[in-house]
């Protein structure tokens, strides 16, 4: 029997092609840890969340930030906050910092509440939860929040317009009542004070009478004003004109005196959908309001710029305009309500000019802040987007 033969194949390997040093390190490289995909993916989580998350370790201790708290907060982000005290981190806001270094001596943690930051202004809704390892140690602390500042001042502004509707009410009642004797005195004290031409004491008074009569007749036409519905007419509006309408309307209202006015409002901003009449008034009462306050001497300065805003909603172009004054500025208890309606520290104010400006931000779906301290001045900033939300009604 024949023995077959066994052929042997020698096969030649494939010749090596060099490849670049970058793709020879991809290839070589040592996979991922599974551990350190899923820290990677829920680090990718949190910095893509809406709400603001906030984490700090049993000693207090910075463990974990995002940008949307960072936005809120107002900070920069840094990596090197992290394991840096949270009061170092937090440092202008010294209630945030109370709040989490209370919160490993609290029994019941807080869920769903409400918390305003100074100095501003923006209110947050949040929620405490403790951090446990595998064995249920407490090992730290977690704050979730969200920025509800526009979801307040859509509730307030719903808030003053039940009030007002009540007070127009009375308001429209009364306002006929009193405008007509408030008329008659006047009438009948110039009359009075031609007759009387030799008698220079009696004339005096007279005149008091009368400028009192015109200032009462004043306050009546102011309340009208603020009680009736703002009703705009919308048209695609240039802010910087509204501007300069209002520093020609302030001059022939008040008296300037040495008081300077410098405006830096480019004429390149976007057009806004506003009512040209309404906003040239917001402007105008802001001015007064800075007039009488510096007493005829220092300097405004009205400077205006675009932003985006996110107000809880998409985020929206819109144009900024600040009035900065040289007064002595307010403490913190008068600036919380100087836009309260019917608040005056005036002795013959009618506590309705700022009311009447905030009455017209809101109708414009804007907002408006205030930063002032005594000795330091006021910024009033007035933030107006440029296309307002559908189906917001004024």
């Amino acid at each position: 029997m024949t023995k077959s033969r066994r052929r042997t194949i020698r096969r030649t390997p494939p010749a090596r092609v060099a490849r670049p040093a970058s793709v020879r390190r991809t290839v070589t490289a040592a996979p991922r840890r599974a551990g350190d995909v899923k820290d990677a993916f829920f680090r990718y989580i949190v910095a893509g969340m809406r709400n603001g998350v906030l984490a700090l370790t049993r000693e207090g201790t910075l463990a974990l930030i995002n940008n949307e708290a960072c936005r809120i907060f107002g900070i920069t982000p840094r990596r090197t906050d992290l394991g840096r005290p949270i009061g170092d981190v937090l440092r202008d806001h010294p209630e945030v910092v109370r709040l989490l270094n209370s919160v490993f001596e609290l029994h019941l943690l807080p869920n769903r509440a409400e918390l305003r930051l100074r100095p501003s202004g923006k209110v947050i809704g949040y929620t405490l939860a403790l951090v446990r390892d595998d064995s249920g140690r407490v090992v730290g602390a977690s704050m979730f929040f969200k920025d509800l500042t526009r979801v307040e001042q859509l509730e307030e502004r719903e808030r003053l317009r039940d009030r007002l509707a009540a007070v127009g009410e009375m308001a429209a009642a009364i306002a006929h009542e009193v405008k007509n004797p408030l008329a008659g005195i006047e009438v009948m004290a110039g009359l009075l004070r031609r007759k009387i031409t030799d008698a220079p004491d009696a004339q005096a008074v007279l005149s008091d009478i009368i400028n009192e009569a015109k200032m009462a007749n004043a306050i009546v036409q102011e309340v009208l004003e603020f009680v009736r519905p703002i009703r705009l007419q919308v048209e695609r509006t240039a802010v910087a004109d509204a501007v300069q309408s209002a520093v020609q309307h302030a001059d022939t209202q008040a008296r300037r005196g040495a008081i300077s006015v410098d405006v830096a409002v480019p004429q390149g901003l976007p057009l806004i959908q506003g009512d040209q009449y309404q906003l040239a008034q917001l402007f105008t009462n802001l001015l007064l309001n800075a007039y009488e306050a510096m007493d005829g001497r220092g300097r405004v300065t009205i400077t205006a710029s675009t932003i985006r805003v996110d107000d809880g909603f998409e985020g929206r172009e819109a144009v900024v305009v600040e009035f900065a004054d040289e007064g002595p500025g307010m403490p913190q208890d008068v600036a919380e309500r100087v836009f309260n309606p019917f608040f005056t520290t005036k002795p013959q104010g009618s506590g309705l000019g700022l009311a009447i400006v905030r009455k017209i931000v809101d109708a414009h779906d804007g907002s408006i802040d205030l930063e002032t301290a005594p000795g330091r001045g006021t910024l009033i900033r007035v933030t107006l987007p440029v296309t307002a939300i559908d189906g917001l009604t004024h």
